[in-house]
């Protein structure tokens, strides 16, 4: 798989946002960490995929990735119930000192 195919877009939300601002310095049992971004990925995707794509479209150092799958909510429109698609979110955490200037 392509990296341009395995992330499809940032998610730019409040929750995103404020977690992209936020950094941790070292601490005796954990190293310095910069902020968490989090974005839309293929279904398929894997965390060492997705390290790899991060840090070749965005040229930053990443230090850990977190994924989850998300169902699809059922809607209705009129008499018909539907389902909006399922997909994949992935939070990657920064190492310390880099950034992506989306967010």
């Amino acid at each position: 798989m392509d990296i341009y195919h395995i992330i499809k877009k940032p998610l730019v939300t409040e929750k995103g946002t404020h977690q992209s601002q936020q950094s941790y310095g070292a601490t005796r049992t954990k190293s310095a960490r910069g902020g968490s971004y989090a974005f839309e990925v293929h279904s398929d995707a894997s965390k060492p995929m997705v390290r790899e794509a991060v840090e070749k479209l965005y040229n930053v150092k990443v230090s850990s990735v977190r994924t989850s799958n998300r169902k699809g909510k059922s809607r209705r429109v009129r008499y018909k119930v539907g389902k909006t698609r399922d997909w994949k979110k992935a939070v990657v955490v920064l190492r310390d000192g880099y950034h992506i200037d989306l967010f």
